[in-house]
């Protein structure tokens, strides 16, 4: 079998066998990127001389038998929202197209300190707004079982690039879904943390209550390894939560023993394609037989989840980007041009006898501003920039923001309760198969629905994870697993109990080798 086909455990174990170098298995996957990437476009950029240097040096110091990280000279590939000292990262937008950090965010440092092999920095919606991985400043991400269609958003290129064979591990972000939606698309792992599970030092901002950092992979033992290296408690981070972190690569494995699964009454309802409510209660009945039981459940506030992000997520979002203004760092708008134009409406209006009107122009400080932004940011960006902004503003304040946060509590108060009663939610990620591109980019209202089913997890602040449960029309589905607040370790044994009883997560694209 194609080493491209073997989940990270098992390419783990060639490693310290010496089966398999880490040279072998980075090139493997360059090799897998350059032949397949130009279709799928899930790397914004790839540093082969790199990768391969830092796989030799990892080879060397186990050839030396000298201690190595528990990634030992896996590949693992980066959302470009992650800071990476002297490395350009965009968050997918020009407003940072030649933006090089001073240093690393903290999970760049917990993963060069477990010897992981950085392949590359994936794409991905502008500063994660999206959900389609179309709103990308640079390209469009093409999901590996039909390139017409979408791979997800807003970590479409992480999900992808582990579908299409091209890294073994990945890591996303996840706002409002953001990797357990084009995991379930893509039809691999990805593990929504617990907020404050993993530091967020060093990711570029979008909504700071609900970001969270997460991995993506092809198994939830491999989700449990990632995760390992990931979590913990950071200093640098005041959301980072001090709480112990589990050996998940360890306790992965072990079954759960009267498990009580709860299903969401309002999950199956309208706009519910009938393969997917399918694909999720086949997926309930496989659980039943492993010694589940399972109750019906009610999250009555959950109908509101997609109004109250789409306002909390904005109004964090518009004071978050603020900082972008053309000064510090990001897009500038050329100057010498601005300035003339400048004075040439100026001398224009004096000239028509309007002085009043030139009088009133901006002054260059305020233009430059204005029209760095302006050209740096992209449609979606500035949509949710107006939408914070004026769910902020005096007057609407607390008509609108104050308002969902209240919402954001009821939600949170549903879980509460829900998890009194049952170990798990169970329920679908999607309420379809991937959907083509270019279908909801111009409908940004069917845009922000397919979230429906996985902002609530954020809103609550609690973990969730997508693992593949079926397939429609040639195309992956998702189950999605949600639990009470630090308790990845319940998700990832559930995860993988499921796992071991199918094969839904050893499906491959057409692209992807089998030898």
């Amino acid at each position: 079998m194609s080493v491209l086909r073997q989940s990270a455990t098992e390419l783990l174990a060639k490693l310290n066998a010496g089966e398999v170098t880490s040279v072998q298995l980075t090139q493997a996957h360059l090799d897998q990127i350059k032949q397949h990437d130009g279709q799928v476009k899930a790397f914004l950029r790839v540093d082969p001389a790199a990768a391969l240097a830092r796989a030799k040096e990892i080879d060397d110091r186990r050839k030396a038998k000298k201690p190595l990280g528990l990634l030992g000279g896996l590949p693992v590939a980066i959302k470009d929202l992650l800071c990476t000292e002297g490395e350009t990262t965009t968050c997918g937008s020009k407003m940072l197209e030649h933006f090089k950090p001073p240093y690393d965010a903290t999970v760049i440092k917990k993963l060069k300190a477990a010897d992981a092999v950085l392949i590359g920095k994936t794409n991905l919606d502008e500063f994660a707004m999206g959900g389609s991985t179309e709103n990308s400043a640079y390209q469009k991400t093409a999901n590996p079982w039909d390139l017409a269609r979408t791979p997800g958003g807003s970590s479409g290129g992480a999900a992808a690039c582990v579908a299409a064979g091209m890294a073994p591990l990945s890591i996303g972000t996840d706002t409002g879904g953001s990797i357990r939606q084009p995991a379930a698309l893509c039809g691999v792992t990805g593990l929504k943390p617990t907020y404050g599970r993993v530091s967020r030092f060093g990711l570029v901002a979008f909504a700071s209550s609900l970001d969270q950092i997460g991995p993506l992979a092809r198994t939830a033992e491999d989700a449990a390894l990632l995760l390992e290296v990931l979590a913990g408690h950071d200093p640098l981070d005041s959301t980072s939560v001090d709480v112990p972190v589990p050996k998940y690569s360890e306790t992965v494995k072990q079954p759960l023993k009267n498990l009580r699964i709860g299903l969401v009454r309002e999950h199956f309802g309208e706009g519910l394609e009938p393969e997917v409510e399918k694909a999720v209660r086949d997926a309930v009945e496989v659980y039943k037989s492993l010694g589940a039981t399972v109750k019906d459940i009610s999250l009555p506030h959950g109908k509101y989840g997609v109004a109250t992000y789409y306002i909390i997520a904005p109004s964090e979002a518009s004071s978050n980007l603020a900082r972008y203004d053309g000064v510090h760092y990001g897009h500038r708008t050329n100057e010498k041009q601005m300035v003339a134009e400048l004075a040439d409406e100026r001398n224009k209006l004096v000239a028509a006898g309007k002085t009043a009107a030139a009088e009133a122009l901006d002054n260059p400080l305020v233009r430059m501003y204005r029209r760095s932004r302006a050209e740096g940011f992209g449609p979606e960006v500035k949509r949710r920039i107006m939408l914070g902004t004026y769910a902020l503003s005096a007057g609407y304040y607390d008509a609108y923001y104050l308002k969902a946060l209240k919402v954001r509590r009821l939600i949170r108060q549903d879980y509460d309760v829900a998890f009194n009663e049952v170990d798990l939610i169970v329920g679908p990620v999607t309420t379809s198969p991937a959907f083509k591109l270019g279908e909801k980019v111009d409908d940004p209202l069917s845009m922000y629905l397919v979230d429906l089913y996985t902002v609530s997890a954020n809103l609550a602040g609690i973990g969730g994870i997508s693992i593949p449960c079926g397939m429609s029309r040639n195309l992956p589905l998702g189950l999605q697993l949600q639990a009470p607040p630090f308790e990845e370790e319940r998700l990832l044994r559930a995860a993988h109990m499921f796992q071991q009883a199918t094969d839904w997560h050893q499906q491959f694209p057409a692209m992807v080798p089998k030898a």
